[in-house]
């Protein structure tokens, strides 16, 4: 089969042609229609955060594609039924954590196309208790990014207790943003979308937003102040300023959503601001299976829309560049 393979953390991606993996006892095997490309597959492959994938490796995270074997343990899948291979490739299923709805805390995980091989190749096996089934009317291409940059936006959202008529402002609109930005409007927020390319805020307007702050031409925190101040800020840019002037767009109560992982892994947080104004610091992870299934849920019923372009899986390191570069509107997905 062919896959994109990481073999050095200095290198480019390789495309190469491998065996095809077999499902072990509770395994499915996958034949990948769809894999959408994350930040976090480029920090994978670069080695950029502290505990790195073993080499050689497959990254993907957000793999959709149908079911063509099962292991002899498996239970509840059939073949044929097409499914999608989230980052929470596996969970203990037994720690405090898993027991009670947090499996996405477990400290036993194991990602996809991080600690096991993803979903950028034409063939995935994965754990057949953790893969989530996609309704139908929802395209391959439609549910990788869901698989994802959905879910952990739901989450995000879901954590923040964003409640109706309260303000969200959210930096950062691209492949996660601009989903962000349709759950916090689906939990009955007024959104502020803020971002430092106009294409994007164009999005942003396009799908609802109710205030843009291009924060390369004016001061997002005075802006948002202007307007009374978030209740809730999410932030899914990677850089230690944006935090910090998410931060300081909260009025009292605010709640701040950390999603991004900023490379240098520190912000300033200014304790007098936050303990008088009753400021609350959240950390979110990707949600859960049922996470992923209510993600879902709402994509087939029409309540959210996802912005994509496809390429192909021999365009991956190029793809790597339109992501750093910030050129992609939203998500690439590669179709295979």
């Amino acid at each position: 089969m062919r896959a994109a393979v990481v073999t050095a953390f200095d290198k480019p991606v390789e495309l190469q042609a491998v065996p095809a993996p077999q499902p072990g006892p509770t395994e499915v095997l996958v034949r990948i229609e769809a894999s959408g490309l994350c930040h976090t597959d480029i920090h994978a492959a670069h080695g950029d955060w502290p505990v790195k994938p073993a080499l050689p490796f497959i990254p993907g995270h957000e793999g959709v594609g149908v079911i063509e074997a099962m292991g002899s343990a498996v239970t509840g899948r059939v073949a044929g039924e097409r499914v999608a291979i989230p980052w929470l490739g596996y969970a203990c299923g037994t720690c405090e954590y898993c027991v009670s709805g947090r499996e996405n805390l477990c400290e036993s995980q194991l990602n996809s196309g991080y600690a096991v091989n993803g979903g950028h190749a034409e063939y995935a096996v994965a754990h057949a208790a953790y893969v989530v089934p996609v309704p139908g009317g929802v395209t391959p291409a439609e549910a990788a990014p869901l698989t994802c940059a959905g879910v952990t936006t739901y989450k995000a959202v879901k954590v923040s207790g964003l409640r109706p008529s309260e303000r969200a402002a959210i930096f950062g609109i691209g492949g996660l943003g601009h989903l962000a930005q349709q759950y916090a409007q689906i939990f009955g927020g007024e959104t502020v979308a803020v971002d430092v390319t106009k294409d994007k805020l164009r999005l942003a307007r396009e799908l609802g937003a109710a205030h843009t702050v291009n924060a390369a031409l004016a001061d997002p925190v005075a802006e948002i102040k202007a307007l009374g101040g978030a209740d809730v800020a999410i932030v899914l840019a990677a850089s230690p300023r944006v935090l910090e002037q998410a931060h300081a767009s909260l009025r009292r109560g605010g709640r701040l959503v950390l999603v991004s992982l900023p490379k240098d892994n520190t912000m300033s947080l200014p304790i007098f601001e936050t303990v008088l104004g009753g400021i609350s610091v959240i950390g979110s992870i990707v949600g859960t299976r049922a996470d992923l299934a209510e993600v879902f849920k709402l994509h087939a019923a029409g309540r959210t829309k996802v912005i994509y372009e496809t390429r192909r899986l021999e365009e991956i390191n190029r793809s790597f560049d339109e992501v750093l570069a910030g050129s992609v509107p939203a998500r690439l997905v590669f179709e295979l």
